[in-house]
């Protein structure tokens, strides 16, 4: 009987010792972690997929046909995916995309479990796809690179790792934060005040460092409230927490629309009127943003462009996986309505040209 020629998946140990490093180090490359020089990353990442390196011992698949379907996962929010307009929208613009070339989407939301090891996932396991596009800042770095040391391609959304290049497509975060802010300074707002969920997640990040710019460039005090999450509920203590702290405040960015909801009715019930007391914009244009009392001025996210470029370098690394990795970013765009005061002054109003 002939000797299987299958490849064991090798481990953390036996990649330290091939490359003469401590597993430390080999674990920091592997989690995207700071700490690590350019070349022993790349130096580390060759030799995990050299050497079938999986994560508890996973298997890798040997598949050689196409399935003519990609996997875009996402993680449960708690919400159906119908009510989740954001990552919906971006859904509706991968699946266009992709059934114009005869490929199917199928979509999975992530329970915890899942999102601790998503090679065990049974569709990555028994190779159901032909790639995987990764929707959110929450996914883990470690999970990231996890996948493509499965040789699977890997395109993420709505997130980018710090230390590796990966394919994303991400929006333009840092300047539509730093235009919503300057919106709000032009229009003579002193006491400006950022709401933010995790800066871990890299659009929160990018959002927060925009309206830190326009701010500290126009020499007035920083005031944040940051949360552990961008929800409705978030926003409302945010709002809460802001209004102790700054009384005087007089208006608010937060750096997504549900936080922004969530701020409008903790502004509400203590007394404040909006946009008259306070002037408050939000980030994204999700559906319901036009439908708010009053309509929430936004910076518009073109979410189904976002899931079509994505779809679109998914299929170019299926045909052609040897390509370097590329960040894809679209532009973004402030769409002025009631909440922030102005909305008789313009309808929309494009990103400054000096950004």
């Amino acid at each position: 009987m002939a000797a299987s020629t299958k490849k064991r998946a090798a481990n953390m140990e036996e990649i330290a010792q091939a490359l003469g490093v401590s597993i430390a180090t080999v674990s920091r490359a592997l989690n995207d972690q700071p700490g690590v020089s350019t070349d022993m990353r790349r130096r580390v990442l060759e030799l995990s997929e050299q050497l079938n390196y999986a994560p508890h011992g996973v298997a890798r698949g040997l598949a050689t046909t196409q399935t003519h379907t990609i996997a875009i996962l996402t993680v449960d929010r708690a919400l159906p995916l119908s009510s989740d307009y954001f990552y919906q929208r971006i859904m509706l613009g991968a699946q266009q995309a992709l059934a114009e070339r005869g490929y199917f989407l199928l979509v999975n939301a992530l329970r915890p479990e899942e999102l601790a090891d998503l090679t065990s996932l049974r569709l990555i396991k028994e190779r159901r796809v032909d790639g995987v596009l990764l929707a959110g800042p929450e996914i883990p770095s470690r999970q990231i690179l996890a996948l493509r040391s499965l040789k699977i391609p890997v395109v993420l959304i709505d997130n980018s790792l710090k230390q590796t290049a990966v394919d994303c497509v991400v929006s333009e975060d840092e300047q539509g934060g730093y235009t919503a802010a300057h919106h709000l300074v032009e229009h003579g707002h002193q006491q400006i005040v950022v709401l933010t969920g995790p800066l871990a997640w890299p659009s929160n990040q990018s959002r927060y460092d925009g309206y830190r710019r326009a701010i500290l460039e126009h020499g007035l005090e920083l005031l944040e409230c940051h949360e552990n999450e961008t929800t409705i509920d978030s926003g409302f203590r945010a709002m809460q927490t802001a209004l102790a702290q700054h009384p005087q405040l007089t208006a608010v960015f937060a750096v997504n629309d549900s936080m922004a909801i969530g701020a409008m009715r903790a502004l509400r019930e203590q007394g404040r009127s909006i946009p008259v007391d306070v002037a408050v914009i939000g980030f994204d244009d999700v559906e319901w943003a036009r439908h708010t009392e009053p309509p929430l001025t936004t910076v518009k996210v073109y979410k189904r462009q976002i899931g079509a470029l994505a779809a679109q370098r998914m299929l170019q690394l299926i045909e052609n996986g040897d390509q370097a990795p590329v960040r894809s970013s679209v532009g973004t765009r402030l769409i002025v309505r009631e909440s922030c005061g102005c909305w008789q002054r313009a309808s929309e109003l494009p990103l400054p040209n000096s950004l």
